[in-house]
């Protein structure tokens, strides 16, 4: 593992490589995010945040999760993801369930019909990612930026 260089004697700016490697990692994310949604919202009605909640609660044990442990993985602050949840809730894609350990929490719970749109959405996504992203990089490279990614999201 590469030791991390020192820090820059200036730290009001960031270098040219800095400052490329941020903003390329910002212009990356925001693009491929965009496409993403675009696609998912055109073939299957779907916003990339509702899908990502859907994956999220189908992925999660018993397919249920409670709203904090949502609120925790997704980038949207709690009142857009209490927003999101009534808008999945009304179009009969998720619903509430009270938690018998906890009068506050609540579980969200995927609907048949939710299932049913996530799993047609699912083969879009997937593709859309692998043409977008994956497909640029070999697996030793994917390897390699998972890596660091993880390293990042550990500090």
């Amino acid at each position: 593992m590469a030791t991390a260089p020192p820090p820059p004697s200036d730290t009001a700016h960031l270098d040219a490589q800095e400052l490329r490697a941020w903003r390329g990692l910002l212009r990356t994310y925001a693009r491929l995010t965009k496409a993403l949604d675009a696609e998912l919202e055109a073939a299957h009605g779907l916003p990339l945040s509702s899908y990502e909640v859907l994956m999220l609660i189908a992925d999660a044990e018993g397919g249920q999760m409670r709203m904090h442990d949502i609120a925790s993985s997704i980038l949207l602050s709690r009142s857009g993801l209490t927003r999101l949840v009534d808008r999945l809730e009304r179009d009969g894609l998720l619903c509430r369930k009270s938690c018998s350990s906890d009068a506050r929490g609540a579980f969200a719970c995927l609907t048949p019909k939710g299932r049913d749109v996530l799993d047609a959405a699912r083969a879009a996504h997937l593709a859309g990612v692998r043409a977008k992203f994956l497909d640029h990089f070999s697996p030793a490279e994917q390897e390699q930026l998972g890596g660091f990614w993880e390293r990042v999201a550990s500090t």
